[in-house]
């Protein structure tokens, strides 16, 4: 199995903040403690930075799944929790950071280059640090925010300053072997090599590096062959290097043929019309093909290329090839602007972005958007009713209530914020300090009377009231009792009559 991988799609994680604490202080001959619930910590993230001295991502082929440490929660007597800790990850100088749909996000060129690719979550407060005028002991704290979760591609481009390009078994590897201290796969049958090969070549004070890009067929920019998997390695060289096979075996092929072909390739991947070029005629130690690069050079120097004819077996001609390839980088290098330091990026947390979008979708939800208001969702425990009433109170004070009614909101009408959609009920009254984990402006209005309430109406139902006693006069008027200014007696004759019987 080759050791060097190029692409890889990484499984990205930061680590979770850590939820605030709900704490009041309980001491004995202390009394009104007041809260002292500690801030969650910071989730740990990401962070890319390029390493000199790798060059290939073949760990990150066997390890694609990273993930930062999460923040630990608050605690009691206005103890913080601890922040996770930041994940740094060392990639290869040219290492090209992509979404899984193409879009280029940083390109890491250059020792120490740096880019926090996901970012960890907020630690929630405690209720120690949500307590002001008016909520003196809240019940309640904020939420650890989650971190950032996403899927990244990294491509690997080679830096190198002299790309040698042209067909399979043109000697390509066989001359980077002898050029250089590489020591590449070297057979003789079509795509022997399946990695690119890096080598450092001296040419008297000059240095430079050169990459052999194998698998250059007609159809490479189209994804035929290999080539469409390493045309990316030879888009940062300085100098491209055209290996033609003077002693080609295959009798439809000749140089120019192949010239021509590559060149076509070349032009349809793109960016690489302005490149210097240098033409190697190799395998002169063949007879035949001695015989061949003569015939050919005449035609390849009048298209305006200098050509170098060299066998990497008997090294003919290899020291004046060298000393080319440092003068044209040379000459690529002087013309090159001044290379910048690396500029280190700050980049903070927003902590008062006041913006805010609201449209309607095509089923009439409100949809809120920004930054700040979805992290306060994020951080809102649904569960406790005093929460929800601070996430409204927030939400009124930004202007969000104001804004849903200039679009058309009214009482019920449906509003999604980040992931939560709810039932837009508005502000009517302001907050009145109550049980902690309560807010009366979210409690029901029950109808329905107490035990207590239905207990009193039945004990009232049972006793008459003064109003229903009747009372007889003397003269034989009667009267309710409320009427009569002494209660009298009343003789029944009638029944008396009867018991005597």
């Amino acid at each position: 199995m080759a050791t060097f991988v190029d692409r890889v799609v990484l499984h990205l994680s930061a680590g979770d903040g850590g939820h605030g604490c709900v704490s009041v202080r309980r001491e004995k001959f202390k009394p009104l403690g007041g809260p002292d619930g500690g801030n969650g910590g910071h989730g740990g993230g990401i962070t890319l930075v390029v390493d000199p001295q790798l060059h290939t991502l073949l760990d990150f082929h066997f390890h694609p799944h990273i993930k930062a440490s999460n923040g630990t929660g608050g605690m009691g007597a206005n103890r913080d929790g601890a922040n996770g800790k930041d994940l740094v990850v060392y990639v290869p100088d040219g290492t090209v950071v992509q979404t899984p749909e193409g879009e280029v996000i940083a390109d890491m060129i250059g020792e120490g280059t740096t880019f926090e690719v996901a970012r960890g979550g907020r630690g929630g407060r405690g209720n120690a640090s949500l307590a002001n005028t008016r909520r003196k002991v809240p019940g309640f704290a904020e939420l650890g925010e989650p971190g950032d979760t996403l899927e990244v591609v990294l491509e690997l481009k080679s830096v190198a300053d002299v790309g040698l390009v042209g067909f399979p078994s043109a000697g390509k590897s066989s001359l980077i072997s002898v050029m250089s201290a590489a020591k590449p796969k070297i057979a003789d049958y079509p795509f022997t090599t399946l990695v690119p090969n890096l080598g450092v070549v001296q040419a008297g004070d000059q240095t430079f590096t050169v990459a052999d890009v194998p698998g250059l067929i007609p159809g490479a920019a189209t994804g035929k062959g290999l080539g469409l998997e390493f045309l990316r390695h030879i888009e940062r060289t300085s100098v491209l290097v055209h290996v033609l096979d003077a002693a080609a075996p295959e009798i439809e092929r000749d140089p120019l043929a192949d010239l021509d072909a590559i060149e076509k390739e070349l032009a349809a991947y793109g960016g690489l019309e302005e490149r210097p070029r240098l033409v190697v005629l190799n395998k002169i130690d063949i007879p035949d093909g001695r015989d061949l690069a003569e015939m050919v050079r005449p035609e390849l120097e009048a298209r305006g290329m200098p050509v170098y004819e060299v066998s990497a077996i008997t090294r003919e001609g290899l020291k004046e090839l060298v000393y080319a390839l440092g003068q044209a980088v040379a000459q690529h290098r002087l013309a090159k602007p001044a290379p910048e330091a690396t500029r280190t990026v700050v980049r903070p947390r927003a902590v008062d972005e006041k913006g805010f979008t609201i449209e309607v979708d095509g089923e009439g939800v409100f949809v809120v958007r920004g930054a700040q208001v979805e992290r306060w969702v994020r951080q809102t425990n649904f569960e406790n009713d005093e929460a929800i009433g601070y996430l409204g109170d927030r939400l009124d004070r930004l202007g969000v209530e104001a804004a849903l009614a200039k679009q058309g909101a009214t009482a019920g009408s449906p509003v999604r914020i980040g992931d939560r959609e709810f039932d837009w009920q508005p502000n009517t009254a302001d907050y009145v300090s109550g049980p902690r984990g309560t807010d009366v402006r979210l409690e029901e209005v029950d109808t329905r009377p107490s035990a207590a309430a239905r207990l009193a109406a039945r004990k009232a139902r049972r006793v008459r009231g003064d109003d229903e006693l009747l009372h007889m006069a003397e003269d034989g008027t009667v009267s309710s009792v409320s009427m009569a200014s002494k209660p009298v007696l009343v003789q029944d004759d009638e029944d008396d009559l009867t018991t005597a019987e």
